[in-house]
């Protein structure tokens, strides 16, 4: 994930819902019933961790068994003590407390719950970028260190990154929240994005990755940061033995499927916020004025920025909002024709009530087309037509926040076709409008229109309307 790039809007569940989700995660909650279990007899190491003669009993008192049943206890522990649940009042003799959070779970408000469910995604985190210890163990015991070749500051930036592109790819507004292939995660972090055919040594570091981040996935999805469904075990199998049942080769599922949860997502846009990024969410505008909200949408995807403009619109009273709008819409900087094409598309969301907000404007240089547009599509009678320079100067405008809403796109290729055809003596006219981005416009027309004869023309209106701005 690059540091420049802006980050999507996301969709977040209410805090209230979130920390609801908090407390039922299977770490969490195991970690407030140790800290409620400990009492004066509990004894911890020189690190925090439960003593080995008292993790039978904290296993008991979570109901745990199995293979795992004590480390799941020791972490819970881990976790309760890292987040302040537990306090350890005196080193040397290794006695515990409460700690002053542990009420916070059942008497804070939902930003105290949320606070502590992050301090525990970190302590799994940092758990999760160690690496697996149990094959470095020495004849006496020790683990042998010199054997190992892990690099925490590496590995803890690895696991970013790849929480960083599920982010992404969860934010994302064509798919949002859905399960994302453990093979498209780890090459998306792995793989050069100017690599065509990856190489076999490529693939084989995407492979390594890929049996790395399934072990630390199934370290998160307990703390209820992701959901995953793990690697199939029968791809792990050696080459020489038969498969239990069939297997579908085609299955891309089988090779580990994960997505950041609606506790996730709110954990890793708080991870993203506190490292410096700008990482937005639908609602963040929703008190903010209308030149914050246009500003602030402006790089949008579609649905985000009504969503974003509904909630803005919620909470004002529907012809205030609207003057605001058309206020805020005014300027003539370079970011001013997206801000009137967002304007324009608010008011599509207010009701008729709106109308004399419109009226006001029918004058204005820069809004009595988008006021006419209005009008005339709400049914408004009495709609004063414009003139050709208005039509025109409406046209430069729309086509310059397309430009910069959308680049390059098909639509907007569709668009010149259209004004190119419809309009006769088009590129004779267009040039004189005083708008500062008639230029731009008609240099991209002619970049874009397939037709040279007509690429050409447009080509030499921009040199004349370039002229004419002293340019």
């Amino acid at each position: 994930m690059s540091d420049s790039s802006p980050l999507p809007p996301v969709r977040l569940h209410t805090e209230a819902e979130l920390a609801r989700d908090a407390l039922s995660t299977p770490l969490l909650s195991r970690a407030a019933r140790l800290a409620r279990w400990a009492g004066p007899d509990t004894r911890v190491d020189a690190g925090g961790g439960l003593v080995d003669e008292q993790l039978p009993a904290a296993v008991e008192a979570l109901g745990l068994s199995g293979d795992d049943a004590a480390a799941d206890a020791s972490e819970a522990w881990r976790v309760a003590v890292d987040a302040g649940l537990v306090e350890v009042v005196d080193e040397d003799e290794g006695t515990v407390t409460a700690g002053a959070d542990l009420a916070l779970l059942t008497g804070g408000s939902p930003q105290d719950v949320l606070a502590v469910w992050l301090s525990a995604v970190e302590t799994v985190l940092a758990d999760a970028s160690v690496p697996d210890l149990d094959g470095l163990v020495d004849e006496e015991g020790e683990v042998d260190l010199s054997a190992l070749d892990w690099d925490p500051a590496g590995e803890a930036e690895f696991l970013d990154g790849v929480l960083g592109n599920l982010y992404l790819l969860t934010a994302g507004e064509d798919t949002p929240g859905a399960p994302v292939p453990l093979p498209a995660l780890a090459a998306s972090v792995i793989v050069p994005s100017d690599m065509g055919e990856p190489t076999n040594d490529v693939l084989e570091q995407v492979s390594d990755a890929m049996m790395r981040l399934d072990d630390q996935f199934r370290m998160l999805e307990p703390v209820g940061f992701v959901a995953y469904q793990p690697v199939d075990e029968a791809l792990m199998a050696d080459a020489d033995e038969e498969p239990a049942a069939p297997v579908d080769d085609t299955d891309v599922s089988r090779y580990g499927m994960v997505r950041l949860t609606p506790l996730g997502l709110y954990g890793m846009r708080a991870r993203l916020m506190e490292a410096g990024y700008a990482a937005p969410a639908v609602g963040d505008l929703a008190d903010k004025g209308a030149d914050a909200l246009l500003d602030g949408t402006a790089e949008f995807p579609p649905g985000a920025a009504q969503a974003e403009t509904e909630q803005w619109l919620q909470r004002r009273e529907s012809l205030a909002a609207a003057r605001e709008l058309l206020a805020a819409a005014r300027g003539s900087d370079a970011g001013a024709p997206l801000r009137r094409l967002r304007c324009q598309q608010a008011l599509s969301l207010v009701g008729a009530s709106a109308e004399p907000a419109l009226r006001e404007v029918l004058d204005d240089a820069e809004l009595g087309g988008l006021a006419r547009v209005w009008l005339t599509e709400n049914g408004a009678s009495d709609v004063p037509a414009p003139s050709e320079a208005m039509v025109y100067w409406l046209t430069i405008d729309t086509v310059a926040a397309q430009l910069s809403a959308e680049g390059n796109s098909e639509e907007l290729r569709a668009l010149v076709e259209g004004l190119a055809r419809q309009h006769g003596g088009f590129f004779d006219a267009v040039w004189r409008v005083d708008h500062p981005a008639t230029a731009d416009v008609l240099e991209a027309m002619g970049r874009l229109h397939p037709d040279k004869k007509v690429a050409k023309e447009a080509r030499k209106a921009a040199f004349k309307a370039r002229s004419q701005q002293g340019g």
